[in-house]
């Protein structure tokens, strides 16, 4: 490998990027390797690249502000100086903060909404189950009475028929109490309770459906929340502890040669 001089070495980065083969990852991953590679991969005429080859659309705002012309592949002036190589790399990194940061920003915006729609399903179960109860409520009332009407239409036909007479004078007085006629009234209250068990059926109907509306969007919120994007807020320590395993890897490596 040291026997290859830089020019060929830049070459093949060159030549790696226009093919994307290599991208940013990979140039980070050679730059920790030996410190030829890390001058070579922070040079401008390849993170230019890169910067347009991912950026494209907002690129051009970047470079507008800092004032500076862009350098592309295959620049005859590869041996920029010290003050000016790397800027490329820097406008990279300050791209890909706030894509990344963008990103963020959009998937919690989607899990936000899918988990207002499901605390909408479940606010609108809810209320379905409070009126289903209160129509079994009245259901329960309107059996109650029916019951209470047909016993005393069987008393009605069995005062005219005989039996002790304390059997029909009781029959008689639940009779007398009925102020309304007990056909017309269980008729209206056979329709209510029919109507009662169409109420009923819808709302379990109207249940099942908002049932299912809301495990489908929990179903998208645990697809959505499986998302490539770390937890930013732990990132320092993360590079921290990924700069402290390279160290030991490269002292390990030393003391095996």
């Amino acid at each position: 490998m040291s026997a290859l001089p830089d020019e060929i070495w830049r070459s093949i980065m060159e030549i790696g990027i226009e093919t994307k083969s290599l991208n940013y990852k990979n140039l980070c991953c050679l730059s920790i390797a030996c410190r030829r590679f890390r001058r070579l991969a922070a040079e401008d005429s390849l993170w230019s690249h890169i910067l347009l080859s991912d950026f494209s659309s907002s690129i051009s705002d970047l470079i507008s502000s800092d004032g500076d012309t862009k350098i592309g592949i295959g620049d005859s002036n590869h041996t920029s100086s010290s003050t000016s190589n790397g800027k490329f790399k820097s406008l990279y990194k300050i791209r890909f903060e706030k894509d990344r940061e963008k990103k963020r920003l959009a998937h919690r915006r989607a899990v936000l909404r899918i988990e207002s729609r499901i605390a909408e399903h479940m606010r609108k179960i809810r209320e379905i189950e409070l009126q289903s109860l209160e129509e079994k409520e009245k259901m329960d009332k309107t059996v109650a009475e029916l019951m209470s009407l047909r016993r005393i239409r069987q008393a009605a036909v069995a005062v005219n028929v005989w039996q002790p007479e304390i059997i029909r004078s009781r029959q008689r007085e639940m009779v007398q109490q009925t102020n309304v006629p007990v056909d017309v009234r269980i008729n209206n209250l056979e329709m209510e309770l029919s109507l009662c068990k169409q109420q009923i059926a819808g709302f379990d109907k109207a249940i099942q459906v908002e049932e299912k509306r809301r495990r489908a969007a929990e179903e998208e919120l645990a697809s959505v929340k499986y998302h490539p994007l770390p937890d930013f807020r732990n990132t320092r320590e993360q590079s921290s502890g990924s700069r402290i395993r390279s160290k030991r890897l490269k002292r390990t490596l030393m003391v095996n040669d």
